[in-house]
């Protein structure tokens, strides 16, 4: 049964460039694995300015969740120079259906 991880992904010094070249390459990569992510994004600093990603995935474990990031053409041209992947348990809130305890 698959599991929920949140990745913390931050951006690399020269980041915004990186992305911007391998922008359609990602999300041809995001369209393939969809039905791995209950929700993904940008992370971005107050100015507007990309600071990295976040991604709640859905993985059998770690490794897997770890495959699922090193498989992201952000990841290959080094977008990212910092990943944190943690367990997760969504709990409370609209997307968590309320409360869950």
């Amino acid at each position: 049964m698959a599991k929920l991880y949140a990745i913390v992904s931050r951006d690399s010094a020269g980041a915004a460039a990186l992305r911007q070249a391998r922008l359609a390459e990602h999300l041809a990569y995001v369209e393939t694995v969809l039905d791995c992510l209950a929700v993904a994004g940008p992370l971005r600093h107050g100015d507007g300015s990309f600071a990295g990603s976040l991604v709640i995935a859905k993985a059998e474990n770690e490794a897997a969740a770890r495959a699922l990031v090193e498989a992201d053409p952000y990841y290959k041209a080094g977008v990212w120079d910092r990943i944190d992947i943690f367990a997760y348990g969504a709990v409370a809130g609209d997307w968590a259906g309320g409360k869950n305890w």
